[in-house]
């Protein structure tokens, strides 16, 4: 474990079944497990969450995408179809805390683990499930990825060049996004249950998700009464300048720098132009105001480019935030890998995996205690089985070994 990282506790004991994959649910569950939550993961005993995207009799060349979605999680293999697999799930529900799926419309119960059904076995089950589309809706019954959460929640239609199509944005906002609020509400559950001992069923669509995401975006059309608009890296509805990318040194396909000077602070404005050597323009009548500038803004653009270009985006971001002034460069993902500062604080940390290399990847990001939780191995298939089995369920070397002769592990 790296000294800055540490072991979090908050969730110990916390018993989680989860019957996730891909993204939107595995969130979820990881959230918790990294707050020290027992989470243990049923997978199909043949080729477990199809996020390990494993090939059928070959190794496994991209386990990087189930690595952050289930880092901190135990695996355990079910046969679920198998009657002697789904008991030893239902025996795992009546002493769980929390079970959590996100299959298709309908399978949970197909497979008889549906509410009421895990209910009955045990009333104080915090039940969760994450869907695209929420019960009511038209399209409840629809599949749905997180671009399709994103397209039906409203992220594209904001996203883009205000005279361009609509774009899906680059981060998983309609899975992960979804996940983290299913997240908060569960441990919101278990607060009410430490106290009352009283069971709930927690339900979230992934497009209802999005809207919680798009509250700016509401209030933009609450205030203007139009429909909210894409602006490209301005931001629509805030009417200033300068406010926006601008090039840098070497030009690069991210060499740039976001710069936004505040309607609230007149002074943004003169210390920028003292930075870039444009005192001449401090107190110019055609440029005093925000509206002048806005009015001006192609102007107002090139005089801050013209300095811009001239250095990198590391000294422009130092230069301009020393002045006092928000600004950020565009870091791609190599960039922010290889700062050493976000692993010297525990933000980035290497997960050191029994099958695969050594793998750098974005830890939990809230410091507890000055120090955020430490990452363990994403699961290996199956490898928890017999210890799951043992802990939560009592059984033997030889019972285990008898349910694996069946099939049912």
């Amino acid at each position: 474990m790296s000294d800055a990282a540490a072991s979090v506790n908050f969730l110990s004991g916390v018993k989680i079944v989860d019957l996730t994959q891909f993204e939107a649910g595995p969130s979820c569950t990881g959230a918790l497990a990294w707050l020290g939550a027992d989470v243990v993961k049923i997978e199909n005993p043949r080729m477990g969450d199809p996020g390990r995207r494993l090939r059928p009799g070959q190794p496994d060349d991209d386990p990087y995408y189930f690595h952050v979605f289930n880092a901190n999680k135990r695996s355990m293999t079910v046969n679920l179809k198998s009657p002697a697999g789904l008991a030893l799930v239902k025996d795992m529900l009546r002493g769980a805390d929390v079970c959590i799926e996100n299959f298709a419309p309908g399978a949970i119960e197909r497979l008889g683990l549906g509410y009421d059904v895990v209910r009955a076995l045990n009333p104080s089950i915090i039940y969760a499930q994450v869907k695209g589309f929420g019960e009511g809706s038209p399209y409840q019954n629809n599949l749905a990825f997180d671009m399709i959460a994103q397209a039906c929640g409203g992220t594209f239609s904001v996203t883009g060049e205000a005279d361009g199509p609509p774009t899906r944005p680059g981060i998983s906002l309609g899975d992960t996004g979804t996940g983290m609020t299913m997240a908060i509400t569960i441990l919101g559950a278990l607060y009410r249950r430490r106290e009352t001992g009283q069971g709930c069923r927690l339900q979230v669509a992934m497009q209802d998700a999005i809207l919680h995401y798009m509250r700016i975006n509401f209030a933009t059309q609450g205030r203007t009464g139009k429909v909210a608009e894409r602006g490209g890296s301005k931001v629509p509805g805030i009417v200033n300048a300068p406010m926006g990318l601008y090039p840098c040194a070497p030009g690069g396909p991210n060499d740039y720098v976001y710069i936004m000077t505040s309607r609230a602070n007149p002074d943004h404005w003169d210390r920028l132009l003292k930075l870039i050597g444009r005192e001449d323009l401090i107190g110019d009548a055609i440029y005093a105001t925000p509206e002048d500038r806005v009015a001006r803004e192609p102007e107002v653009d090139a005089i801050i480019a013209a300095w811009t270009r001239q250095h990198t985006k590391h000294e422009a971001m130092r230069a301009i935030g020393d002045a006092g002034i928000p600004a950020g460069a565009v870091f791609d993902t190599m960039e922010l890998h290889d700062d050493p500062t976000f692993e010297a604080r525990g933000i980035m940390q290497v997960m050191r995996h029994p099958v695969h290399r050594p793998f750098k990847m974005p830890a939990w990001p809230v410091r507890i205690d000055g120090k955020p939780p430490a990452v363990t191995p994403s699961p290996v298939l199956g490898e928890h089985t017999d210890a799951v089995l043992g802990e939560w369920l009592g059984l033997n070397a030889q019972a285990i070994a008898a349910l694996r002769a069946e099939g049912a592990v």
